[in-house]
């Protein structure tokens, strides 16, 4: 037989730079960890660097409003006067309602108004409340819900609206009258 028997020349075709296991270990080592390693480098330095947020002026103000807390608690005083619907309109509705942004329907424009008007007041409270549209909530903002209503109120007036003033709600009864009506 000649030396380029039928094994021999099945060897030599399909033999690869891996023979042994020790380069097998190896080549699995650099084609997976090796990799990784790699990538963690990356991130690591792509993330070092202490940089200001884009349009920063001052870098220790934008990581101030990076890292400063979600929520707030704000102690308001729960037995101020309840404010009258032409100011709760001033400081809150007046910056769309007077231009009409956002198609805001514009103070004293009847038209506008009249199809909101015949939907009745509770459903313009609602949404004054819950927000509609472009306009955001305004129910749990500066002002009470009730002086909401009152806005409600004078700024469908103003378009030929006749809804009620919302009643200011009652005071809380003293504990001990509570416990003793229930007690009954």
């Amino acid at each position: 037989m000649s030396a380029n028997d039928h094994t021999t020349a099945h060897q030599e075709v399909h033999s690869g730079p891996i023979k042994t296991p020790k380069q097998l270990l190896a080549a699995v080592f650099f084609s997976f960890v090796v990799p990784i390693f790699a990538i963690i480098g990356l991130v690591y330095y792509v993330t070092s660097a202490n940089q200001p947020s884009a349009g920063a002026v001052d870098a220790e103000k934008a990581v101030a409003l990076r890292i400063q807390k979600i929520g707030m608690v704000e102690i308001r005083d729960a037995n101020r006067p309840l404010k009258a619907g032409e100011e709760v309109y001033k400081a809150q509705c007046a910056a769309c309602h007077a231009t009409g942004a956002a198609g805001s329907p514009k103070f004293s424009d009847v038209a506008a108004w009249a199809p909101r008007i015949k939907t009745g007041f509770d459903a313009l409270w609602q949404s004054a409340l819950k927000g509609k549209g472009a306009m955001g909530a305004q129910g749990g903002g500066d002002f009470q819900d009730v002086e909401i209503g009152r806005a409600v109120v004078y700024m469908t007036a103003a378009a030929g609206g006749k809804f009620a003033e919302p009643a200011a709600p009652a005071a809380a009864a003293p504990a001990s009258e509570a416990t003793a009506s229930t007690a009954k």
